[in-house]
């Protein structure tokens, strides 16, 4: 435990509230132990939307059925 901690920069007892989940630790703190642990490459990939297919299906349901663009005054079609 004392490696990793050090290795993350960070004290022993931050990586104890790491590893209890407590979301009051920073998100610094977070990625310094993944990075000691050689894990960081995954942290990409949480934010990648390709890989919430929850998140895409409520996107998609909150679009609009039909758009309808309005005119500007003046325009005309025939020029």
């Amino acid at each position: 435990m004392a490696v990793v901690a050090e290795r993350a920069f960070t004290s022993r007892s931050s990586l104890q509230r790491v590893e209890a989940g407590d979301t009051s630790v920073s998100i610094g703190i977070y990625a310094g132990v993944l990075q000691a642990l050689g894990l960081l490459d995954g942290m990409g990939q949480i934010a990648d939307i390709s890989n919430d297919s929850v998140g895409q299906a409520l996107a998609s349901a909150e679009l609009p059925k039909h758009v309808h663009l309005k005119r500007r005054v003046g325009s005309s079609r025939d020029g």
